[in-house]
């Protein structure tokens, strides 16, 4: 649930702060207040477009905040799984607009707009001013329809993707590999000149660099010998070396270390080091002794790193990447070699796939055509709620092999009529704005216990609909309610008395500055909205008392 929005600095709101309720939070106010400012924040916060122009005048930043406090183990687990952090079930959503960039949080840590966006998509469902029209198009029809068929529909879907996946893999393949004779030819003879030159090679993993070290010590040979000998002198027990100075050190030492505790600790400390000294004489010298410069060993190794990198220049920059080259080569060689029994393999397992995504998709068209007639008998009856009292309304689906995809073969067209003795016809061809609006309610009303979405927004949703109408709306507005926090911009005094929580927008000028504000209503501030929405140029007692009738009128139907 959306408990709370702050905003500040964004277009003609300076500081507004709004805490939401449960059920329906209806919105109201004149025309121009900036009731569209409130959603398009919400918009904002849920990572929608940002520009720096939203940015109030004079000010250096926008910011949105908007704090959500979830309920549904499964919305928590959802939220869990963007890797995104929640304290205490609660969800704290910032976005500060500035001019050269724009910085979003979620509980106090930096995320992508991208990250919001799939957020908002678990949190919240944000209906807009125009998006009735979307139903107009069949992939949002077939969206609708595989959204009531929930889990079912879902997991034959994400097997489809796999099994499509593996189909357009071998099909492409087969394609890219319709090679010519006089192709294959050529082709077969350079793999089978790349693999010979590879496997005369012998190469093993690694050799290079082993080569390379053998290969370094013996061009070095000569300064390695130098340098190693002068230390080892240097260190050794002639009469310059360290070794002798340490000897005659401890001699000094022996003959006063009885007399005084401290020295026979530094004369033992000197020992360790004559021990160690001596470990290093005698290795050195070993080493000096097996040191010895082969010009035949360093022509040998000369030889093999120009042939590995030869081969490096021509098949890769590794041993690895060429024995890789070598085995593609081979792979390539031998499918030439029987070219015709390779086609035939790689058709037989396109086609085996094309099979296993051709049952696929007519098991999920079964599972949309089931769930069509249920669909539809729903919308029915919802429609009928919403004033379509001899409405007919049915989902037809078709399919056709021709057509798969990832989504299946099937195409799904939402068809109505609203006058008896008149045939169901695509929604196109006779749906007005206002029934699309109601349309589209009728279905958020049907999908509403289907998913986890706890709030959901409602941007005039009262579009060309009033009288009988409007208040056939604002009856499943209020039914919507006792399930889901519902957040809703209206004209209509019918949808508004319906209101749990009545908010009202305004906008006022102050030291020549426009600025809109938002603040809830009490009862008596309700009604009096309501008898402004009722009334004309002035507000009467008779519109009063019409708007408190109203007003009960809506508590006792809820």
């Amino acid at each position: 649930m959306l408990q709370n929005l702050h905003v500040k600095n964004l277009a003609l709101i300076d500081e507004t702060e709004v805490f939401f309720g449960e059920g329906l939070n209806i919105l109201t106010g004149e025309t121009g207040a900036g009731k569209s400012i409130i959603i398009g924040s919400i918009n904002l916060a849920l990572g929608a477009k940002a520009d720096k122009d939203m940015i109030r005048a004079g000010a250096e930043y926008a910011l949105v905040e908007l704090v959500f406090h979830i309920e549904q183990p499964r919305q928590l687990e959802a939220v869990k799984a963007l890797d995104l952090p929640v304290e205490d079930g609660q969800v704290i959503i910032q976005r500060k607009i500035m001019p050269n960039r724009n910085l979003c949080k979620v509980c106090g840590e930096t995320v992508t707009a991208r990250q919001l966006k799939q957020l908002a998509g678990i949190l919240i469902d944000i209906h807009g001013q125009h998006e009735h029209q979307s139903l107009l198009q069949a992939a949002k029809q077939l969206e609708l329809l595989d959204a009531y068929a929930g889990e079912e529909a879902q997991a034959c879907k994400e097997r489809l993707r796999e099994s499509y996946r593996q189909y357009r893999q071998a099909a492409e393949e087969l394609a890219g590999q319709e090679v010519d004779e006089e192709t294959r030819r050529r082709e077969s003879a350079l793999a089978q000149f790349e693999c010979q030159e590879i496997e005369e090679a012998q190469l093993m993993p690694g050799e290079d660099e082993e080569m390379e070290k053998a290969y370094q010590k013996l061009v070095n040979s000569r300064k390695i010998k130098e340098a190693a000998g002068a230390a080892y002198s240097l260190c050794g027990y002639e009469e310059a070396g360290v070794g002798g100075n340490i000897g005659r050190a401890l001699r000094e030492l022996r003959g006063v270390s009885a007399y005084d505790e401290p020295l026979r600790e530094f004369e033992k400390q000197l020992l360790d080091i004559d021990s160690l000294l001596n470990d290093y004489n005698r290795g050195m010298a070993e080493y000096l002794s097996g040191l010895e410069f082969d010009q035949e060993e360093l022509e040998r190794i000369e030889k093999r790193l120009n042939l590995i990198n030869h081969l490096k220049s021509k098949y890769g920059n590794s041993i690895d990447d060429i024995l890789s080259y070598q085995k593609s080569a081979g792979e390539k060689l031998a499918r030439y070699q029987d070219y015709d029994a390779w086609r035939m393999e790689l058709m037989e397992k396109a086609d085996t796939f094309r099979n296993e995504v051709l049952n696929l998709c007519g098991e999920l068209s079964e599972i949309r055509k089931a769930n069509a007639l249920r669909l539809a008998d729903e919308i029915k009856r919802a429609l009928q709620d919403l004033n379509f009292e001899k409405v007919v309304f049915e989902i037809r689906v078709t399919g056709s092999e021709e057509q798969i995809s990832a989504n299946g073969y099937d195409k799904a067209v939402f068809l109505i009529s609203t006058n008896p003795g008149e045939e169901p016809r695509e929604l196109a061809q006779v749906a007005s704005g206002g029934e699309l609006s109601r349309i589209m309610l009728a279905f958020k009303t049907v999908l509403a216990g289907r998913d986890e979405i706890e709030t959901l927004i409602f941007d005039e949703i009262d579009a060309g609909i009033s009288g009988r109408t409007a208040w056939k709306v604002s009856e499943k507005m209020g039914i919507l309610g006792r399930e889901r926090q519902i957040i809703c911009i209206t004209h209509l005094p019918q949808i508004a008395a319906m209101a749990d929580v009545h908010f009202c927008i305004e906008k006022k000028v102050e030291q020549n500055r426009s600025i809109t504000s938002i603040r809830q209503l009490q009862e008596e501030e309700s009604i009096e909205e309501l008898a402004r929405m009722l009334g004309g140029a002035s507000v009467t007692e008779n519109v009063r008392n019409n708007a408190r009738e109203m007003k009960d009128l809506a508590r006792k139907t809820k």
